[in-house]
């Protein structure tokens, strides 16, 4: 019998997740109810996502701003330090800053302009032509970035964020001087100790201010990776792809979750007979056409999946096939011609060279998973932290 389905993303509904509850309990019975409530056949290499913030609550995986002020505390003793490239978010960075802030005297602010990293702006790029700056060279003072654009207001939040960082500074007491610059060695102008708060770039935004002479060097990484008295902490990503909990409090990234996917994957394929893969996922990996936001703002799209979501697609286009090798064909003609390219595929990769060169985008298997679960958990009162994926790894054969 034919399928008219290919591949099909269901969230699944699960209970309000606390800290203590035992995250592989709640996943397994969740899906399993789902699959007797809604009559729906498990089918080999069906994907069950889980998003990470259930995960992280159920570890207990938080931190107060006095924990983290503390960290930061014991790593710059000076009390004053360069602070650079943090996105502009209230749920992502306010807190932490907070933390920063309280465990200083003084911050040197050092924002990349005309957006943050994940696209958030500061500057339009229509304003910046006026003013005829190169960013890329050109280092602007506050008094200088006011007097050129003035207030300016985030489109969706309609937050001033050079305002509100300052004022959270204020709160706690802490000075704070605001420059903007994309090298990030303009920030030894000023200081020697720096925090860098740069999520993908991170790794040579360091190279860079070691090679130019930083003393005291640290990433948001490395806050927190450790805990700090009965703290979360994250060894591997320590405050990166933390998360806004309260005024005086963070969700962290959530930890050993290698464990987590494979016992869901185990006990599901058991109860099943079905061999089912599991994966975390957190931001998806997509930008936004209108606001020019990127959604990443986490540090990976997965921070742990099964075996099998190892890779990239290995995949062809049926649109280059259907104009070039097979224009003369249609109907019944057409449908088995492709169906054979697909097949031979992987039985005869040289031959197919050129059609699998133009492939789809090699994109890892997991940021396309993830961005498909992302997009279909959402992020506000679906109650769907479960998303389960099938027919992914299907094509026209099939």
């Amino acid at each position: 019998m034919t399928r008219f389905f290919g591949t099909v993303s269901r969230g699944v509904r699960a209970p309000i997740i606390r800290e203590g509850d035992n995250i592989v309990d709640i996943v397994v019975d969740s899906v399993w109810q789902a699959h007797e409530s809604e009559n729906t056949p498990f089918r080999d290499k069906d994907v069950i996502c889980v998003t990470e913030a259930v995960v992280a609550r159920a570890q207990g995986n938080y931190a107060t701003v006095d924990e983290i002020a503390e960290d930061v505390r014991q790593k710059f003793p000076s009390g004053e330090i360069g602070l650079i490239f943090p996105i502009l978010s209230r749920n992502r960075f306010s807190v932490n800053l907070r933390g920063i802030a309280r465990g200083v005297k003084k911050i040197h602010l050092l924002l990349s302009y005309p957006s943050d990293e994940v696209g958030n702006q500061l500057i339009s790029e229509h304003d910046l032509e006026d003013v005829k700056l190169n960013p890329w060279q050109d280092l602007l003072t506050l008094e200088q970035y006011r007097e050129y654009f003035g207030q300016n207001l985030h489109p969706f939040t309609g937050v001033d964020y050079i305002d509100l960082y300052q004022s959270i500074a204020r709160e706690e007491g802490c000075e704070m001087d605001v420059y903007l610059a994309n090298d990030p060695t303009t920030i030894l102008k000023y200081v020697k100790d720096v925090l860098t708060c740069d999520i993908h770039s991170r790794h040579r935004t360091k190279t860079l201010l070691e090679e130019a002479g930083a003393e005291t060097l640290y990433n948001l990484e490395d806050i927190l990776s450790e805990p700090i008295g009965d703290s979360g902490h994250n060894p591997q990503y320590g405050l990166l792809g933390s998360n806004k909990s309260t005024e005086e409090s963070v969700k962290l990234f959530p930890r050993d979750c290698q464990a987590v996917v494979e016992e869901i994957s185990r006990r599901l394929s058991e109860k099943s007979g079905k061999k089912i893969e599991a994966m975390i996922y957190g931001d998806g990996a997509f930008r936004d056409p209108v606001g020019k936001i990127w959604e990443l703002a986490d540090p990976v799209v997965s921070p742990a999946f099964t075996a099998g979501l190892e890779g990239v697609p290995h995949e062809i286009k049926l649109k280059y096939l259907a104009d070039n090798d097979f224009a003369d064909l249609k109907g019944q003609a057409l449908d088995d011609a492709i169906k054979e390219a697909i097949r031979i595929k992987d039985e005869n990769v040289k031959a197919q060279a050129e059609v699998l060169r133009l492939g789809t985008t090699p994109r890892r298997i997991t940021d396309l998973l993830g961005s498909l679960a992302d997009l279909t958990s959402g992020s506000g009162d679906k109650g769907t932290p479960i998303i389960w994926i099938q027919g992914y790894f299907d094509d026209l054969t099939d």
